[in-house]
């Protein structure tokens, strides 16, 4: 597994990326076919101490997308608790994939974000674009990758009929898709 780790705010002792490696790794042997793992550190100054630290990892499993993000007191509290999360989200997924006695060829890998601000109408500004690639699938497929993202939207090329559609999660618990055609 390839292990990148990214700070914000913040300068990473060598002690505590040893620890974020050593507890990052061990999600390797939950599921072991992770090919790269990225973890982001920021430092925020918060009026709550507990939140000062943002720990955010983001996993790739042969095009299957795990993340997860917690905040913390200190950076080791942050990396705890997001593994947590982790350990549950290959939990159920690889539930999901026992279940359906086959695995899920969900793709969804992002590139690089690409952070700039630009002024629009008003006061609101595009702070972030990310881009990724997108592979065609189902709609259930896209679904499952949602729920393991954590996400209430994603958007996905319908492998019925290779339009670009965006699913979401309604209010009542629902999805909805929205299957755009040209005017």
């Amino acid at each position: 597994m390839e292990l990148q780790i990214f700070s914000k705010n913040i300068e990473i002792p060598p002690d505590i990326r040893s620890y974020v490696q050593k507890k990052i790794g061990k999600l390797a042997h939950y599921l072991p076919d992770i090919t790269e793992a990225k973890v982001e550190i920021h430092e925020q100054n918060t009026k709550s101490p507990q939140h000062r630290y943002t720990a955010q990892v983001t996993l790739n499993s042969k095009g299957v997308i795990l993340r997860g993000e917690e905040r913390g007191e200190g950076v080791g509290a942050a990396i705890d608790a997001v593994a947590e999360v982790l350990e549950r989200q290959i939990e159920r997924y690889k539930g999901k994939r026992h279940d359906k006695g086959r695995g899920l060829s969900l793709a969804r890998q992002p590139s690089e974000d690409i952070i700039e601000e630009k002024q629009y109408r008003g006061s609101a500004k595009i702070v972030k674009i990310k881009r990724f690639a997108v592979k065609p699938m189902s709609v259930t497929e896209a679904s499952e990758q949602m729920e393991l993202l954590g996400h209430s939207f994603f958007l996905f090329v319908n492998s019925d009929n290779d339009r670009l559609c965006l699913l979401y999660r309604r209010n009542d618990g629902n999805y909805g898709l929205i299957e755009p055609e040209l005017a």
